[in-house]
């Protein structure tokens, strides 16, 4: 994904009036792999930032030890280790009261699922599972698996690469089995599937402004009565619906997470007309947009980054 990877020591890039920080991902080198592995402390500080922020990576967390609370978008989250979780493409995120937190991180773009396309919408469905508790078990299966990606990553082999995404591939197949894994999905025909993961992966980036089922049709080349048999037939519900949810989800976050106006959150969601943007939010939230931001007028407001 075009500039979703950044040198180190890049400057941020300064959010928009209200916006909250987009963290991109660090590489060596412009021609280094879109992935890095490693603890909290190798990764660095924001890997347990403290101030809601978005990624333009997949995040998956591994914790094994220390007590706090990790907030995923609108869930509240405590820490009982060993945990995992995956953090999508435009999720909000941050740590609340971390005393000694152990574990480790496994960070990369959606290019680097090139050779799994599938695995996009294992972790999008995982993203939506935001925290699971492992037994003994499946946290020493977790943990064997993750200390061979750093150990595959920190040996640097010229064809580290395919290691790289096979090991991942088994941590996010191993990931879905875990409990509480929806159904697996229907078996839907090469095209239509292809145009269905192509459209669950446009809706995790807010940065398109693309919230119409026509507009998706649009960007992805398709009209849009193809996209909403491909989508109906791969999830079982229709790219309408999905729509909406999306909408409704940014909505939250930036209602929740900063400090925009109503008029200016129903404009970043594509409503030109806050009234009907307030009536949209009620019929989705079951409350007003002020009502909901009252609610949660304790969350953190985006720090720096």
């Amino acid at each position: 994904m075009r500039g979703s990877t950044v040198l180190p020591g890049t400057p941020s890039r300064a959010p928009r009036g209200g916006e909250l920080p987009m963290h991109r991902l660090e590489i060596s080198a412009p021609t280094a792999l879109p992935f890095v592995v490693g603890t909290f402390e190798q990764v660095g500080p924001l890997s347990r930032a403290t101030f809601p922020h978005r990624h333009t990576f997949y995040e998956i967390v591994h914790i094994t030890g220390g007590t706090g609370t990790h907030v995923l978008d609108l869930a509240r989250l405590p820490l009982r280790p060993p945990h995992l979780c995956v953090i999508n493409p435009g999720q909000v995120h941050h740590w609340e009261d971390l005393r000694e937190l152990r574990g480790s991180v496994v960070l990369f773009t959606d290019d680097f699922l090139l050779d799994h396309p599938a695995d996009r919408d294992r972790l999008r469905r995982l993203g939506e599972r935001p925290w699971t508790t492992l037994s003994a078990e499946e946290d020493a299966s977790t943990t064997r698996l993750v200390e061979e990606l750093a150990a595959e990553f920190q040996r640097g082999a010229e064809d580290g690469h395919t290691v790289l995404r096979a090991l991942l591939h088994v941590l996010v197949v191993r990931a879905g089995r875990l409990p509480l894994t929806p159904p697996a999905a229907p078996q839907v025909p090469p095209r239509a599937g292809s145009v269905a993961d192509e459209f669950s992966r446009l809706t995790s980036r807010v940065d398109l402004d693309l919230w119409s089922v026509r507009a998706y049709a649009e960007h992805i080349g398709v009209t849009p009565g193809y996209l909403t048999e491909a989508v109906k037939a791969a999830t079982g519900r229709t790219p309408s619906e999905l729509v909406r949810q999306a909408r409704a989800a940014e909505a939250k976050r930036l209602l929740a997470r900063t400090d925009l106006t109503v008029r200016q959150v129903a404009g970043r969601i594509g409503f030109a007309d806050a009234a009907y943007f307030c009536r949209f939010f009620r019929r989705e939230a079951g409350v007003s947009p002020g009502d909901f931001r009252r609610r949660g007028e304790s969350a953190p407001r985006p720090g720096r980054e």
